[in-house]
């Protein structure tokens, strides 16, 4: 049978998503400790999907760290109806190379100016993959829809979060509280499919 996990690696370099990851752990009831990769291999996002990337990120992590590690990495991102599907998987990358987040949100709300409420529909995407010491790959996808708000609003949150307004509610992702968002939002919900995974495999 195998052991039980008390330890992730998550392939990131951003302290929000581990933060927000350690939250959702804890409100699945699972005994995890997420850690930051202590130092993440350079990895070029280029596969041009959200599961292709988030595996490469993980195979990328995987590779530093002893056999019997377990690693975890996502990748997410916001698709827009009226832009035929982007910022999509470049949304990291949507105002530059730079990947600078602040600057996403200012070019993504300017392109969105003027656009009628009724063709504002959007949605995140995040898909997480899951891989154990014997290698074994396991992929968890997880969705919200909604629309985007005219202008930010809201100060918690990261990314496009001030920007967009799930489907039933009148706030924004970076209005809501950690908890409301974390029960509905994508990380959240593909989240929950690993969480169930790893109970109904007695893995933690």
């Amino acid at each position: 049978m195998a052991s039980e996990i008390r330890l992730i690696h998550l392939a990131t370099g951003n302290a929000h998503k581990v933060q927000e990851m350690q939250r959702l752990a804890n409100e699945s009831g699972l005994a995890l400790e997420i850690v930051v990769a202590k130092k993440m291999p350079p990895v070029e996002e280029d596969t041009g999907t959200f599961i292709g990337n988030a595996r490469k990120k993980a195979l990328a992590l995987k590779a530093t760290l002893p056999a019997d590690a377990w690693v975890l990495a996502d990748d997410s991102g916001v698709c827009v109806e009226a832009l035929g599907g982007e910022p999509g998987v470049e949304s990291a990358y949507y105002a530059g190379p730079q990947g600078d987040s602040a600057a996403n949100l200012r070019k993504l709300t300017d392109v969105m100016r003027g656009v009628p409420a009724e063709k504002r529909a959007a949605y995140f995407f995040c898909v997480l993959v899951l891989i154990g010491p014997d290698g074994a790959e396991h992929g968890f996808e997880g969705r919200c829809n909604g629309v985007l708000a005219p202008e930010p609003r809201g100060g918690a949150g990261f990314g496009y979060d001030p920007l967009f307004i799930p489907d039933g509610f009148a706030h924004t992702y970076a209005q809501l509280s950690e908890l409301d968002k974390n029960k509905i939002s994508h990380r959240g919900r593909a989240f929950a499919g690993m969480a169930a995974w790893l109970k109904a495999s007695a893995l933690a």
